[in-house]
């Protein structure tokens, strides 16, 4: 895992991306991160917000979220780690490690293939859209 000091480049631009993503638990997208840096640096473009997004993710200091839903997704926490994806409201959360325990991945050897990590999430229903589900159900 790099560190923000390893980055070859800290620009402003970056550190304002690095910033805005150091907050707990949250996973948004690039047009999300954008909204939030333009308020702090109005000049700054959606292009440079997508690159540099990419950078630091190529770079390991932040995760790129693909897999879930129709847009990428980011995550300023780049350790290992889980997450869960509400298929209602599209909601992407941390995976809290302990739930994870379970989970005993043994490293594999694969000829001809060098395995460097993996990505799992999981899928569901946030405690939100559940208590909205329960709610329409009710009334009906």
């Amino acid at each position: 895992m790099k560190t923000q000091s390893s980055i070859r480049r800290m620009t402003r631009q970056r550190r304002l991306l690095l910033d805005t993503l150091d907050r707990k638990n949250w996973h948004p997208t690039a047009d999300e991160v954008y909204r939030i840096v333009k308020m702090k640096a109005p000049r700054v473009s959606l292009g440079t917000v997508y690159r540099n997004l990419d950078i630091l993710s190529k770079e390991g200091v932040i995760t790129k979220i693909e897999e879930a839903g129709s847009q990428r997704r980011y995550d300023g926490n780049p350790r290992p780690h889980y997450h869960v994806h509400c298929l209602k409201c599209g909601a992407i959360a941390d995976m809290p490690d302990e739930a994870a325990r379970w989970l005993n991945i043994p490293k594999m050897e694969l000829p001809d293939f060098k395995i460097t990590g993996h990505r799992l999430i999981f899928e569901g229903y946030c405690a939100h859209c559940q208590d909205k589900e329960e709610m329409d159900g009710k009334g009906n």
